[in-house]
């Protein structure tokens, strides 16, 4: 595939393609730290079109967040992770799919920096009731948000029995 796509110009959309797919093969393969420039180049070819596809970036940088949680870079992947999920928000507001699974980026970067309050505040006050009203409790992005809290109370040694209950709003 990449070298395929490597001779294409930048603006025909095809290399940046071709470097998002090499990128995530090598994250399936466990290979972030050969994926990390891989992102990196993929982010400043999106960031030269004209206009910008903003959507197409957020995604990028939610990716590069997740390859720096990979080789172990979290506060970066955290502070990138929380920028984001900021601007899908933004973009798209809070029930909108993609921005659910930003927050839940998010909330894995909080559980890696062992910010476990905060990723079951996230969790259960502010994602978890929005997915379940706007994707359903049995959609893989909710089921997903329970697996998230579940950890988030399991691995802290601070929680406590009422930290157990997963959310008030259940429905």
């Amino acid at each position: 595939c990449w070298k395929t796509y490597l001779g294409r110009p930048e603006w025909d959309g095809y290399s940046c393609y071709a470097m998002q797919i090499l990128a995530n093969a090598l994250r399936t393969v466990r290979r972030p730290e050969e994926a990390l420039p891989v992102i990196e180049a993929s982010l400043a070819v999106l960031r030269r079109f004209s206009p910008p596809d903003l959507e197409a970036i957020l995604t990028t940088r939610i990716n590069l967040s997740g390859c720096l949680l990979e080789i172990g870079r979290q506060d970066e992947a955290l502070a990138l992770s929380r920028d984001v999920y900021a601007e899908w928000v933004a973009l798209k507001g809070v029930s909108h799919q993609v921005t659910i699974t930003c927050g839940i980026s998010l909330a894995n970067s909080l559980f890696m920096t062992k910010r476990w309050d905060e990723a079951r505040t996230l969790v259960r006050d502010q994602l978890l009731p929005v997915a379940r009203q706007s994707l359903g409790a049995d959609h893989h992005e909710t089921l997903k948000l329970n697996q998230v809290l579940a950890e988030a109370v399991h691995y802290d040694p601070t929680a406590t029995r009422d930290d157990l209950r997963l959310n008030d709003t259940e429905s």
